[in-house]
């Protein structure tokens, strides 16, 4: 019987189905937001959740042992400084699954795996600014002339 094995194991053997789930958590922490296949966000969510868990503790215990699966610096710094305090009082539930679209070329289920709570770059609000940024300047020069 198949008991609470419920994720599967991708087409991949194991050092390589967890160098896999290191890194997707690795760029989940950096970017906050990433797009992947369906399949992929479901493995990845039980084990980004136990990291942030193991971050909202913020010791040296939990340091070294997130420091197993993430191995940038840049981005432990920042799971266990920002995202861990984001997360200090939740009880769970850090992450969301957000189906995308089928892949073009293999049909694959898209989905983006995205943190609850993320700070998240405006891209409209950049934009409007800079189009306003250069109107301005556009008649700058045009009053010069």
């Amino acid at each position: 019987m198949r008991h609470q094995n419920r994720r599967g194991k991708l087409g991949r053997k194991s050092e390589h189905r967890m160098m896999m789930l290191r890194n997707l958590a690795t760029s989940l922490f950096d970017k906050e937001r990433i797009k992947t296949t369906l399949p992929k966000a479901k493995a990845l969510r039980p084990f980004a959740e136990k990291i942030i868990t193991l971050a909202r503790k913020n010791d040296m215990a939990a340091r070294r042992l997130t420091q197993t699966q993430i191995q940038d610096k840049r981005v432990l710094k920042k799971l266990f400084e920002d995202i861990g305090k984001r997360y200090k009082d939740d009880k769970g539930g850090y992450t969301r699954i957000v189906p995308y679209r089928s892949r073009w070329g293999d049909g694959a289920k898209l989905a983006f795996i995205e943190l609850n709570r993320a700070i998240l770059p405006d891209t409209k609000k950049d934009e409007a600014a800079d189009k306003k940024s250069k109107k301005k300047a556009a008649k700058e020069e045009s009053g010069k002339e």
